[in-house]
């Protein structure tokens, strides 16, 4: 089985980056590829809770994030570093996730096959 990791940078809404990234996670994990995600950055926002893109004009595809589970994507990795720079906690994210430093985000890139950035 091939370890697919894929790793969120861009902020959640004014780019399709995001909702390819989980649109492409998804996917890969339903070709019984095991599928690891990295929130980092802007793309930590994505995990923010009560967040309505749709009254900015924005299709709501981080409600999709719930469904992570059904597709056996159970690693998600949030930078602890991005975290503090957003004055963030773990409760403030939607879904649960392993806030992980840059070392150990790293050792995890070691562990898996291929990595993908959106």
């Amino acid at each position: 089985m091939k370890k697919l990791c894929i790793v969120f940078k861009q902020a959640p809404h004014g780019t399709a980056h995001g909702r390819e990234g989980l649109d492409f996670a998804l996917l890969s994990a339903s070709f019984e590829q095991e599928v690891s995600l990295v929130f980092t950055g802007e793309g930590l926002l994505t995990l923010l809770k009560e967040q309505d893109p749709e009254s900015i004009g924005c299709k709501d595809y981080i409600s999709t994030l719930g469904a992570l589970g059904l597709y056996d994507i159970d690693t998600v990795l949030v930078c602890q570093e991005s975290m503090h720079e957003f004055n963030l906690q773990q409760n403030d994210l939607r879904i649960p996730a392993l806030i992980s430093s840059a070392e150990e985000i790293s050792a995890h890139f070691d562990h898996v096959d291929e990595v993908m950035v959106f």
